[in-house]
């Protein structure tokens, strides 16, 4: 099988990270032949992050799978109507319908992570005793370098929303469900998994389950990978 006849996989990083959040998973996508590319999207504006993957699209071929974990969930519900996108694989995210925001879903379920939190220069960051909210399941050294690398949101992101039609309605998609997630509540995720019609594979992680359990993560889009080139 040629490479160009495989989807192409196009990671969208939530709130906290950047695209190297999925380092543990590239490199054998890659090995599978895939083309793959993580959006660095600067999470200032909603709309400017869905552009971004977009334009993001544009540096792979077609078809494509977008993955997106946390809020990386509303990015792809927004991108994922571009037609070059052929399924949508959600890791512990939060999936909007029309005029929703990410912030009115989370409000829903509230979690631990956000007494953890200060808004210092316009921005969100974590104190450093609330990754353990984030990423509980990694090594206390992993935990230290996911607060040094965190990426503060813009203090408002979660409350803009864009969204005049959603994916989802019309791709087929693809849900790990974190059952020890203190971030994205679980029964929140399972309320989103029923809304959307999401194939769900649940585990016991934490919220970053592409760096607790990359190899889960991987089974999962090389499944949703397969089902997209079978049509």
């Amino acid at each position: 099988m040629s490479t160009t006849s495989k989807p192409s996989i196009v990671f969208c990083h939530g709130l906290w990270a950047d695209g190297s959040c999925f380092s543990k998973v590239i490199p054998t996508l890659q090995a599978d032949g895939h083309q793959v590319i993580a959006v660095q999207y600067g999470l200032n504006s909603y709309t400017d992050d869905v552009a971004t993957v977009k334009r993001t699209l544009g540096r792979v071929n077609s078809p494509a799978i977008l993955v997106g974990h946390s809020y990386g969930g509303a990015t792809i519900t927004g991108a994922g109507t571009d037609e070059r996108v052929a399924g949508l694989v959600y890791i512990a995210a939060v999936v909007p319908d029309v005029h929703e925001t990410v912030q009115s879903e989370l409000n829903k379920y509230p979690t631990e992570i956000f007494s953890q939190i200060e808004v210092a220069g316009g921005r969100v960051w974590i104190k450093p005793d609330g990754v353990k909210y984030f990423a509980g399941d990694l090594s206390e050294q992993e935990q230290k370098l996911v607060w040094a690398t965190h990426y503060p949101p813009a203090a408002d992101l979660l409350e803009q929303q864009d969204l005049d039609e959603v994916a989802w309605k019309t791709k087929p998609s693809w849900y790990i469900l974190a059952r020890k997630d203190q971030t994205v509540h679980p029964d929140l995720q399972r309320f989103l998994t029923k809304r959307i019609n999401a194939t769900t594979i649940e585990t016991d992680s934490s919220h970053v389950t592409m760096l607790s359990q990359p190899d889960l993560v991987i089974d999962v889009i090389r499944k949703a990978a397969a089902a997209v080139q079978k049509g």
